[in-house]
């Protein structure tokens, strides 16, 4: 992750007194990216010094051994854990960790609540309230920085939106929306994003204020090979986490150093379009919206360019992350919607102009790794 201009801010490990597992917090602007693995392969519980009660070692090892790498939770923020929890399980949400206050055992920083529902797949919903820690992360983890100290050389400042692959769409929108009061923020169908050979089905969901931004997609079937989603689905055996969109404010300038990084083992991106792609895009954004400079830059970098009523979106995609087909990271800008200094949540769209083009490029790279 250090190729994506994260750094270390925090751990929990042996050398803290942790010897179930060990975890360890990259940072860029607002995002917080936990990493953990178990020491063992025992239902041994957690002590007081473990930073998640609801931690389990051989629960986590069967975790990767399905998965692989993958996402195991997406945190949330909320003033109330305890309610916020009771309202998700009263409309429907799965429980997976009742409320717990975990306190820090040295007494020193505080505490903090924690909850788990259910979203879908083997991922959960984990929800925080670290109002009264004064640590950088959580308790019983060791800040590797001060907390308040800005971290994020690469540009990127905080996750844009994150993407689930399910089985079947409806059923898990309806299972979303009932638990969490979430609205429908866009939606997209085969005929919008598919190409000739696979395609699918998806879904925005947002929050109240839309700064939380949940798309769903689902496989279509019926086509000359499967779906990309299938594939995903059957990679991964089961649904899950698919991407992870990162904001930046200067695109151009996060890829050139994420690009410089790669000769020593940074992330691998998705094929660059053809000269006839950016073409096509100049007709579909109009004159003005870039100079012929940004459009050459685009062209070089391969970043995808695509635009909505209101603004424009710029994007590119890494390669899958792990030795699997399953879940990735895409970079994004988003250009325009402001209102004074504040920039309205999904300006630009989600690259449905895009999506034919890219659905290309990725059936191209599943094919090289001859899955189909």
């Amino acid at each position: 992750m250090a190729s994506m201009g994260m750094e270390l801010a925090a751990k929990s490990d042996l050398s803290t007194g942790n010897d179930i597992f060990t975890s360890y917090v990259m940072q860029t602007g607002s995002v917080k990216m936990v990493f953990t693995a178990p020491y063992h392969n025992t239902d041994k519980s957690p002590e007081e010094t473990s930073p998640f009660p609801g931690f389990n070692a051989k629960t986590a090892g069967e975790f990767f051994i399905k998965h692989g790498f993958a996402a195991r939770a997406i945190g949330w923020n909320v003033e109330d854990v305890e309610a916020t929890f009771n309202t998700m399980v009263q409309n429907g949400g799965i429980p997976v960790l009742h409320p717990v206050l975990v306190k820090d055992f040295k007494g020193e920083k505080g505490s903090c609540m924690m909850a788990e529902v259910s979203l879908y797949g083997d991922a959960v919903v984990r929800l925080i309230d670290a109002r009264n820690y004064t640590g950088g992360f959580l308790p019983n983890y060791e800040d590797v920085v001060a907390p308040g100290t800005k971290l994020g050389k690469y540009g990127i400042d905080r996750i844009d939106h994150i993407v689930g692959n399910v089985h079947n769409l409806q059923q898990t929108l309806a299972y979303l929306k009932n638990m969490t009061g979430f609205h429908e923020f866009a939606e997209f169908t085969a005929e919008d994003v598919g190409t000739v050979d696979s395609g699918l089905n998806s879904c925005v969901l947002a929050n109240n204020s839309e700064m939380i931004l949940l798309p769903v997609n689902e496989p279509t079937f019926g086509t000359r090979r499967k779906s990309q989603i299938q594939t995903y689905l059957e990679q991964n055996e089961g649904e899950g986490v698919q991407h992870v969109a990162m904001f930046t404010a200067d695109i151009f300038g996060t890829l050139e150093l994420m690009r410089q990084a790669t000769a020593w083992g940074g992330f691998e991106f998705m094929p660059n379009q053809d000269h006839g792609y950016y073409e096509r895009v100049k007709g579909r954004i109009g004159e003005g919206a870039f100079t012929e400079e940004q459009y050459a830059m685009a062209e070089k970098m391969g970043v995808l360019i695509d635009k909505d009523d209101q603004g424009i979106l710029l994007q590119i995609f890494t390669k899958p992350i792990g030795d699997r087909p399953t879940i990735f990271f895409e970079i994004i800008q988003r250009v325009g919607c402001m209102t004074g200094a504040v920039q309205k949540p999904g300006c630009g769209g989600f690259g449905k102009g895009n999506f034919k083009d890219l659905f290309k490029s990725i059936e191209d790279y599943e094919n090289d790794l001859k899955i189909n």
